[in-house]
């Protein structure tokens, strides 16, 4: 799988988003050329350590890691671990050579080891990656299993159930959760939406590529300014799961420069507050679910008792049923169930 375990540099390549006050630290982007190709050969193992030192020397994110990962790409392997060892010792051919200075210089411009590969791994899918389409956290994986959990305790549900069940995903990026989801879940249905064209064709591409599409609507929408519109074309789902923008709006001068100057600062920046657009989703939830029908978000650890309280006062038929923390302990992910309220109820009867 193209990632680093989660105790290790994953959290690191710029990816994780952990919170409040200074997220990734505040590191300078230096302006540097990249290493002159050697005028002799070079084993793979001696180019990973020259790129090693030079990512240490310009204050690169995880050096060694980032070295690893791109000449195992280049060797044909997902990770280092699982190419023969020998290879590592082999001379690299004269075009191999000049693909690792090609990748290697772009991640010396601090560009994210995700978008310089050109893809990256997210549970079970191999997704394509570009700038400046959101790259998926690990904490997003958490997103889906949480889903994928809850849909297996409910009877009729679950990856082997016969019942139709239909999906609006909110700020879809590359496709990771839709995608996801319609991978483990046969018979449901996805409609996704992004305010950015670069997200919507990459999950368009996406979903070609895993042989998804047929399941699958995707539109080029924004909840903030085209309300109207995805009310009108996202009717009675059984469930909203979004990781929308939630970065507070002061938070995000801190970010990484791999964050900062290659990913849509609409996919992060949730506000004043970091809810703007959570808001929203929530405020259009009771008429995009069918009764019943349940919101996932994945947010900042702030927001879950914020949530809770908005809702209570300003969305009448949404009920806050849980919060749940992910692998590192924080509250992570908020669960919202659409309730009829008794004047619904007496309108059904009559």
């Amino acid at each position: 799988m193209w990632r680093l375990s989660l105790s290790t540099g994953y959290r690191s390549f710029g990816c994780r988003i952990v919170g409040p006050k200074r997220l990734w630290g505040s590191r300078a982007v230096h302006t540097c050329s990249a290493p002159a190709i050697p005028a002799g050969r070079i084993t793979a193992l001696q180019a990973v350590d020259l790129w090693k030192n030079h990512f240490v020397e310009r204050g690169v994110m995880e050096p060694e890691h980032s070295s690893l990962y791109i000449i195992a790409y280049l060797l044909g392997a997902k990770t280092i671990e699982v190419l023969e060892q020998g290879k590592l010792s082999e001379f690299l051919s004269p075009e191999k050579t000049e693909q690792m200075w090609k990748l290697c210089s772009r991640r010396l411009s601090r560009m994210p080891v995700q978008y310089v590969i050109e893809e990256w791994d997210f549970r079970d899918l191999t997704l394509k990656m570009r700038p400046p389409v959101f790259i998926p956290r690990p904490e997003t994986e958490e997103l889906v299993e949480l889903v994928l959990t809850d849909l297996e305790m409910k009877p009729g549900t679950g990856a082997g159930a016969d019942a139709q069940h239909t999906c609006l995903e909110v700020g879809c990026g590359s496709g990771a959760i839709s995608l996801s989801l319609l991978k483990s879940l046969p018979q449901l249905k996805v409609t996704a939406l992004d305010q950015s064209q670069d997200a919507v064709d990459l999950t368009g591409e996406n979903a070609l590529r895993l042989g998804l599409q047929d399941r699958l609507q995707i539109h080029r929408l924004d909840v903030m300014k085209d309300a109207e519109t995805v009310l009108r074309l996202c009717r009675r789902v059984s469930m909203l799961v979004s990781n929308p923008p939630y970065l507070f709006s002061e938070d995000m001068t801190t970010l990484e420069p791999e964050i900062f100057m290659f990913e849509d600062h609409a996919a992060l920046d949730g506000g004043e507050d970091g809810m703007k657009v959570i808001k929203q989703i929530l405020t259009l939830a009771p008429q995009i679910l069918s009764n019943h029908g349940r919101v996932y978000l994945e947010v900042d650890p702030r927001h879950p008792p914020l949530i809770r309280r908005w809702v209570e006062v300003n969305v009448e038929e949404m009920r806050y049923v849980e919060t749940r923390h992910d692998i590192t302990g924080r509250p992570r992910f908020c669960i919202l169930q659409k309730e009829k309220s008794n004047k619904d109820h007496k309108l059904d009867l009559d």
